[in-house]
């Protein structure tokens, strides 16, 4: 799975999740900059790093041989859990894994190489991996 080599700080923040800034449009990573296609996020969410994962082995195998994929976002804000059956305070728990935060207009993959309606269905299968409504473009 995708993690960060190395991190600055090994914890991080909550944060707040329902805030509008995460449902704002995002500015980066809002056109195909790489491929001729690409999933392009209408929903905010925080996309785990086995979700991408999963994501991109859909796209490779809906894509063909001759498809060169790209992945647009990167999983580098940890989340942490507590052990199972574990009481509350004594600190925070460990670090379970990484999150991708991505806001509305994001491009979350890119894929060229391809046939139109081979690139669409391969986009289209890669996004249900995805906790986020996703919606395929193409390059202008």
């Amino acid at each position: 799975m995708l993690a960060p080599k190395k991190a600055k700080y090994r914890k991080w923040q909550m944060g707040r999740r329902g805030e509008r800034r995460m449902s704002a449009p995002d500015t980066r990573g809002v056109t195909v900059a790489f491929g001729a296609f690409g999933l392009k996020a209408m929903t905010q969410a925080r996309v785990t790093s086995n979700q991408i994962e999963a994501a991109r082995r859909a796209l490779h195998r809906a894509g063909g041989k001759t498809a060169k994929i790209w992945t647009r976002i990167f999983p580098d804000r940890p989340f942490t859990r507590k052990a199972a059956e574990v009481g509350m305070g004594s600190g925070k728990g460990d670090v379970a894994g990484y999150v991708a935060e991505v806001r509305p207009g994001r491009i979350i993959f890119e894929i060229d190489g391809a046939s139109e309606e081979m690139a669409r269905e391969a986009l289209r299968k890669a996004g249900t991996k995805l906790p986020l409504k996703a919606r395929v473009v193409a390059r202008e």
